[in-house]
């Protein structure tokens, strides 16, 4: 469930910078007003210009304006268009002053892709904030190692209800966590008590995103700082073997060694056949590999593949404490 406080206005004019834990700093785009420009495109998997139109609509209800990108409706097999346009697309929105923020319309395969083929010298002049999840992850890590720049991770358009008036309860709160985000209002979060939670109470820059990506960009120029952060991670369709093989990757690259807090979200696991049980839970998974750290430790937290997936600011301070009573997430800007 989430819980907003209120705008906070001093972060409307321009960007301003943060230190983090290890004396990196992270620039935070400014926050969206009435009137300013969200563009729309598809750097990965494939949407119609029609499944973007219900999100293009709530968005302009939120009193911003709307620029689809050329790239929504193309089709190159599972992609939203060759490589060439999506690169094309997103350089133009990213490259565009009128757009003050770019939201992906949804994830799939296709952003490693292109990422090494975009210029992100008019983005680090003029930063705005970029929205997504999920493959998406990608741009996360990537302006997050190269520029310190902050970015929204959440749900993209095709997560958007069709009709606002008959919708589930927990997707208009998930979906409205986008405008908040956007808008600066203060977000906070809480998740259940789980008998797996580590207690704690730390303060550090919120990193992260779905393992498997976070994985391939291992030594690679996106590959995700952890040190001194608090680390979220999800991931979907995936046996629990290949869970434990990425959070070994995860601790042999030292990426748990020196963290401020652990975040477990999501976790849509693929069911083993009869006889090749891996006989290990995501609890058990997550535990062995953190056994010898002391910082704080969440499950089941609402971001993910999945209904109570809520907007987070990664690149911004937060401050993550795990009691008796469950834990909570609060975004200091």
């Amino acid at each position: 469930m989430l819980a907003t406080g209120t705008l906070l206005p001093a972060f409307k004019s321009f960007a301003s910078i943060v230190p983090t834990q290890n004396e990196h700093r992270f620039k935070i785009p400014s926050y969206l007003k009435s009137g300013d420009t969200i563009g729309i495109t598809s750097p990965a998997g494939y949407i119609t210009s029609e499944q973007v139109q219900a999100s293009a609509l709530i968005m302009q209800g939120w009193g911003f304006n709307v620029k689809i990108g050329d790239a929504i409706g193309k089709r190159d097999f599972t992609f939203g268009g060759t490589d060439e346009e999506r690169t094309m697309d997103m350089q133009r929105m990213l490259d565009d002053p009128s757009i003050n923020a770019i939201m992906c319309a949804r994830g799939g395969y296709g952003f490693v892709r292109i990422i090494d083929k975009l210029d992100f010298s008019a983005f680090k002049r003029h930063p705005k904030w970029i929205i997504g999840f999920s493959d998406i992850t990608v741009l996360h890590c990537h302006l997050a190692k190269q520029y310190g720049i902050a970015s929204i991770h959440s749900k993209m358009c095709n997560s958007f209800p069709d009709d606002w008036a008959t919708a589930d309860p927990i997707q208009v709160e998930t979906i409205l966590s986008i405008k908040n985000a956007l808008t600066g209002e203060q977000m906070s979060y809480v998740s259940p008590v789980t008998a797996n939670n580590r207690l704690g109470k730390a303060e550090g820059i919120l990193v992260g995103g779905n393992l498997s990506i976070i994985e391939t960009l291992a030594g690679s120029q996106s590959d995700l700082d952890t040190k001194g952060k608090i680390l979220f991670i999800e991931d979907t369709g995936e046996y629990l073997y290949s869970i434990d093989r990425m959070f070994w990757n995860l601790k042999r690259n030292g990426k748990l060694s020196h963290l401020k807090g652990l975040i477990i979200g999501g976790f849509k696991v693929k069911t083993a056949e009869i006889g090749d049980e891996f006989g290990k839970t995501i609890y058990d998974i997550v535990m062995e590999k953190t056994a010898e750290y002391q910082y704080p430790i969440a499950f089941d937290f609402p971001v993910g593949h999945q209904k109570n997936n809520f907007a987070l600011k990664c690149g911004v301070k937060h401050v993550f404490e795990v009691n008796d009573m469950g834990a909570t997430l609060r975004a200091m800007q």
